[in-house]
């Protein structure tokens, strides 16, 4: 998670986020997400900030696997 005077902002986004998804309502537009392709092509990725990507799965309608978080750089997308 992020340090300083940032976090308790990323900290209420992320976890937003995550309550929709646990109950795989829609997510805003400005979050961008979308199905991944290739060796990702059964996750997903949203935009908790412009430069902040969470990469998730759904399994079947009971499961959300959180798998990564991070900069489109760090995640190499």
């Amino acid at each position: 998670m992020a340090k300083g005077p940032h976090r308790a902002a990323l900290d209420t986004d992320l976890r937003r986020i995550i309550e929709l998804l646990v109950v795989d309502a829609a997510l805003e537009i400005r979050h961008r997400d979308h199905a991944l392709t290739g060796n990702w092509k059964d996750y997903r990725d949203c935009h908790v900030k412009p430069d902040l990507v969470l990469i998730y799965r759904l399994i079947e309608a009971d499961r959300l696997v959180l798998v990564r978080l991070g900069s489109h750089s760090e995640l190499d997308l």
